[in-house]
């Protein structure tokens, strides 16, 4: 990458820093080829604030072409980008490597998956932010930043913004500058010595070419124009991947990306149509790059492994890069309305628009699915229910799933003069159609407020995001519809509300596991039978929609054998056949109580449940040691056995799933001495609240890898 323009003399730097522009300096070009001197950095770029949006540009670019840079030119301030990070916490960000980078910013290392180290600083006063500095360092940088390097950096960024404010309150806003790349060496350019360098590589029996940091062959002797078999004069001014028709590949493309970025020599090798292998080693500097050309040899079992190129067909690198970036992003997506917000943060500002509409279908009609940028709602949702027979550009495209682009209102209202609606206030618009397993689901609108140009390579760029919209759009559909499944069923299995006898309160609360579907086989009940009443809470084996449904019938049958008056001990067995009769091969857990309150007291059976807590009125909690059989479904003959427990009035009785004590790593006794603790400290709270405590301050109720249910049952003290 290009070495930092030599360091002004003091009078050239004092009039740099008394604001740049009116002296003809270049404000930001000095002040970031400065701080790349001071650190040694690599390469480096600054970033402004938009006039009126959230959204970083990038301003110069020193040491590597612009284009290496491409998908962040434009970034949302609420993306996760190391310079975005800086402006919005107002801090140093260090990335200490590839490692690091791909921990901490997988999106730029799935970009750049290549060794340098990066650190980006706010550029900003007290009260105003005016934009991000970044540099970078090759690959043999420590992965600690220096105390010096910070503060030098650090420094940096406070006086851009000093001399940026004062820019600013003289009315001089920065000028276009121009990216900062290296100065051709001095010495002995220009010499005899020149002439003489030249014969002497020229009689070399391997090729040498020389690489600016724009990839343009500025030198190759005769040997390189031979093996790659093209004149020189053909190489001269050109990209060896543009020049070369076998070498445009995006792979090898990348391998001078690679070097230029992590200045460590690389090599790679190249199939010279028909059979003629040949390697190529690549070695970097800050100006530019060496290429060595020689015939590969013990190639053969390598050949497998290399691959034609398609001229025809192979696309820039830069636009790869620009769509792998955002298929990191949308990878995040959920559900709907995470697809609207990532492409409203991320793609909206990359791709220079203003705003978006993500149009889906259903029963024959467009449906608005979100929208952003839109400063009259009614505008955008007046489309939502129009039939897709109806002919306008949402449809048209839904429909045919082709691409429209619009690059003026004119343009727009002379091929739908008669759209419904009410015009917005943009001026150009992408209409990109989003296909998702061979059927359209949906279409992406994205509107711009000034008229703009579509050139062919950007709407390639915009097609192809479509398609990684689709896709993201395709999983959070059917998440979603998912979600609606889970909780809707869930609702129907579980009571809608507790109706406990006369003296006794309850509260209950039941929580998901987090991963799966959000729905689970923990079941509660409250089943009153006047003058007692029957609690039961129990844990199918699973978290899915077979656990649900079982538990959904279990819990039915409970009911009914406690409706025709069983004890708990026959209701326990009776569930255990009627489980096992399911053959459904499934084990459940449960614990069944008759509640009698006004004898203060419950009867209990348990089947390899959890045991419950009791809350005593003066504080103390015990764990219940009660009689009990094995797990339901696993022997027929089992019998239950009952214990019989005295509930003093204001003693709380605390009924839970596994899933509240249970977690990797946490002792299961540990966890209950905590839950006893809690039930303890917040037992005299309103059952609702203490409900909440309970699952709130659980370490594995937080962690949510089983479902988790709790019942609580009071006595009340006037009960």
């Amino acid at each position: 990458m290009g070495a930092p323009p030599a360091r002004p003399e003091p009078e050239e730097a004092g009039s740099a820093a008394a604001g740049g522009a009116g002296a003809g300096r270049p404000l930001l070009s000095f002040a970031l080829a400065t701080a790349m001197e001071q650190v040694q950095a690599h390469s480096g770029a600054v970033y402004l604030m938009a006039a009126d949006e959230p959204v970083l540009e990038m301003a110069v670019m020193a040491g590597l072409p612009r284009a290496f840079a491409a998908p962040w030119e434009r970034i949302g301030l609420s993306a996760p980008i190391p310079v975005a990070d800086a402006v919005r916490e107002r801090r140093l960000v260090w990335v200490g490597g590839e490692e690091d980078m791909a921990r901490r910013y997988p999106r730029i290392a799935v970009v750049l998956p290549y060794p340098f180290a990066l650190a980006a600083v706010p550029v900003a006063t007290a009260d105003t932010v005016y934009g991000a500095m970044y540099v970078t360092w090759p690959g043999a940088h420590p992965t600690v930043l220096s105390d010096r390097e910070r503060e030098a950096l650090t420094s940096a960024g406070e006086r851009l913004a000093i001399r940026l404010a004062r820019a600013a309150r003289q009315n001089r806003a920065p000028r276009n500058e121009p990216d900062l790349l290296a100065t051709p060496p001095s010495g002995v350019a220009g010499t005899l010595g020149t002439v003489e360098a030249a014969r002497m590589v020229g009689r070399l029996p391997y090729g040498l070419a020389s690489l600016d940091l724009h990839g343009r062959v500025s030198f190759a002797n005769a040997a390189a124009a031979e093996l790659l078999d093209v004149a020189v004069d053909d190489l001269l001014g050109t990209q060896p991947w543009v020049s070369v028709p076998w070498l445009n590949d995006p792979m090898y493309e990348d391998r001078y990306r690679a070097a230029l970025i992590s200045q460590h020599v690389t090599s790679f090798v190249a199939l010279k149509p028909p059979g003629d292998w040949l390697s190529f080693r690549l070695y970097p500097s800050t100006s530019g790059l060496t290429a060595r050309i020689s015939r590969a040899r013990a190639v053969a079992e390598m050949a497998g492994a290399a691959r034609h190129a398609d001229a025809s067909a192979a696309p820039r690198l830069v636009t790869i890069s620009q769509v792998l970036n955002l298929a990191g992003v949308l990878t995040e997506a959920v559900g709907v309305q995470d697809v609207v917000q990532l492409v409203a943060d991320e793609v909206v500002p990359a791709v220079g628009s203003q705003a978006l509409v993500i149009l889906g279908s259903r029963g024959g009609r467009l449906h608005v699915l979100g929208h952003r940028g839109y400063a009259d709602p009614h505008v955008v949702e007046q489309f939502d229910g129009l039939p897709l027979a109806e002919r306008t550009p949402g449809t048209h495209v839904l429909n045919t799933g082709v691409p429209a682009f619009f690059e003026s209102r004119q343009q727009l209202e002379r091929l739908y003069p008669d759209r419904p609606g009410t015009p917005d206030s943009f001026a150009a618009w992408a209409y990109l159609p989003l296909i998702a397993s061979g059927r359209p689901v949906g279409t992406c609108v994205l509107a711009y407020a000034d008229p703009h140009v579509f050139p062919a390579d950007e709407r390639a760029v915009l097609t192809s995001l479509g398609g990684l919209v689709a896709q993201a759009l395709e999983r959070a559909l059917l998440y979603d519809a998912k979600n609606q499944l889970a909780h809707g069923l869930q609702a129907a299995l579980l009571p809608h509300s507790l109706t406990p006898p006369p003296g006794v309160e309850a509260a209950a609360r039941y929580l998901p596991a987090m991963h799966g579907m959000e729905i689970g086989g923990d079941f509660y009940d409250l089943v009153p039978t006047r003058p007692l009443a029957a609690a039961v809470i129990g844990d199918v084996q699973g978290h899915n929609v077979t656990a649900a449904g079982l538990m959904g019938q279990i819990r039915t049958g409970i009911r009914a054998f406690t409706t025709v008056g069983q004890a708990p001990e026959e209701v326990m067995r009776s569930t255990n056949r009627l489980l096992i009769d399911f053959g459904a091969d499934l084990f459940a857990s449960c614990l069944y109580l008759r509640l009698d309150p006004e004898r203060g007291r419950a009867v209990m059976s348990r089947a390899g449940h959890p045991p419950p807590l009791l809350r005593r009125p003066d504080g103390r909690v015990k764990v219940l040691d009660l009689a009990g059989g094995p797990l339901l479904g696993i022997d027929e003959g089992a019998t239950y056995p009952t214990t019989e427990v005295s509930l003093a009035p204001g003693s709380v009785l605390a009924l839970y799933t596994d899933g509240l004590v249970e977690s990797p790593g946490v002792d299961i006794e540990e966890a209950l001495v905590g839950l006893g603790e809690l039930l303890a400290e917040n037992g005299d709270q309103p059952l609702e609240r203490l409900a909440d405590t309970l699952v709130r301050h659980s370490a594995a109720a937080q962690e949510r890898v089983d479902d988790v249910a709790v019942l609580l049952l009071r006595a009340r003290p006037d009960g």
